[in-house]
């Protein structure tokens, strides 16, 4: 059977993970590490379906958190390594992550200080630095080495004084590049930090690396890697989330109805502004499984949700064929960052979540319903 048939039996709105893609994905992960010797980690902001960690675990070393509820998560369900980076930790919260976390890095040497004596022992510990080196100017709003930028110590500030008990440095500069971008921030980071790492035990080049891209260039990631690791003795951690999930879901949606306002406008059981929030935010506009561009093919199509929001617009399509209603149209690539993300906005419902097996099978995750709606604010 089809990908398009099967995917046509669920009950909409729906997200579905692709099993067989996503250990595609994972099986090049997990060859990366074995001719490295690098430790991969599912960065849980974009993808956190725990219900598929125990698959992960047994391919790539671990998990890393944004805050105490992911460093949970993985400790609960990954059950490998598990690492944290949040720009402010609170106090009642680092004791608890010092017990979870084999790795806490900080965003200063003010939160170091503050809680070194309460981390030492338990975690190692690492400072998070800004090269001050942008590779990238589609998407201003994930540049953290921007003028004025929060996240990291730049060189002018780091403190050589307060390194001890610091056993790794952490960047994280990337946002879907490839392993050219990382080469050149590296040897910058080398020149404005490499000083610092005969005192070190490991360096965390963080996330953004889209590895499991078909055009991505792994050898030249492994380059980066080796020099590491052979000219330096430091250990390597690498931390992508969408390269495990990249191209591993599915947002499955109805058309409810068709309006025309000079052009035919298709209302939909999906919401931009709930379901697939980057969208929007970035913005983009995901593909639709048969589709084309406007004006491609014959018949053109504006597609929006089921909200209130007048922007709550995915974008414009082209199909051979009318849409009627009750089609249901497959957006892609909805595993990564849309389900972390989505929200109940307008008392939209949230997506059901459903495996697509390896074997072909659809197996129900997940269903929501209203009191999850109720429940988030009362």
């Amino acid at each position: 059977m089809e990908l398009k048939e099967i995917l046509s039996q669920v009950k909409t709105p729906c997200y579905v993970i692709d099993e067989q893609k996503l250990i595609d994905n994972l099986k090049i992960l997990q060859g990366l590490e074995q001719r490295t010797g690098c430790h991969i980690l599912l960065a849980q902001k974009c993808y956190s379906a725990f219900a598929t960690y125990p698959l992960i675990r047994s391919y790539i070393s671990g998990a890393t958190a944004s805050g105490l509820y992911e460093a949970r998560l993985g400790h609960e369900e990954m059950k490998g390594e598990n690492h944290i980076f949040s720009p402010v930790y609170l106090e009642d919260e680092i004791d608890e992550i010092a017990e979870i976390c084999d790795h806490i890095v900080f965003n200063s040497f003010s939160q170091w200080e503050k809680y070194k004596d309460r981390v030492k022992g338990k975690s190692s510990c690492g400072i998070r630095i800004n090269p001050e080196f942008s590779t990238q100017s589609d998407h201003a709003i994930y540049d953290p080495c921007a003028p004025g930028s929060r996240l990291g110590v730049t060189a002018r500030n780091f403190r050589e004084d307060l390194l001890d008990g610091i056993e790794g440095l952490h960047f994280h500069t990337l946002c879907e590049q490839n392993s050219d971008d990382l080469e050149t921030t590296l040897q910058v980071v080398i020149e404005k930090f490499g000083e610092y790492f005969p005192r070190l035990k490991w360096l965390n080049f963080g996330g953004g690396h889209h590895i499991t891209r078909p055009d991505y260039d792994i050898e030249r990631l492994e380059r980066c890697i080796n020099k590491i690791r052979n000219e330096y003795g430091l250990e390597v951690y690498i931390e992508p989330g969408e390269a495990v999930a990249l191209n591993a879901g599915y947002l499955v949606s109805s058309v409810l109805e068709i309006v025309r306002n000079g052009i035919d406008i298709g209302i939909l059981d999906a919401s931009a502004a709930c379901h697939m929030p980057d969208v929007l935010e970035m913005p983009y506009r995901p593909f639709i499984i048969g589709s084309g561009e406007k004006g491609e093919k014959k018949y053109d199509y504006r597609f929006g949700g089921n909200t209130c929001l007048a922007g709550d617009i995915i974008g414009d399509y082209s199909f051979d064929e009318p849409l009627k209603i009750g089609d249901k149209l497959i957006f892609t690539d909805m595993a990564i960052y849309s389900m972390v993300k989505n929200n109940t906005f307008n008392g939209m419902a949230l997506p059901s979540i459903e495996l697509l097996t390896a074997k072909g099978e659809i197996k129900n995750i997940k269903k929501f319903g209203y009191s999850d709606f109720k429940n988030r604010l009362s």
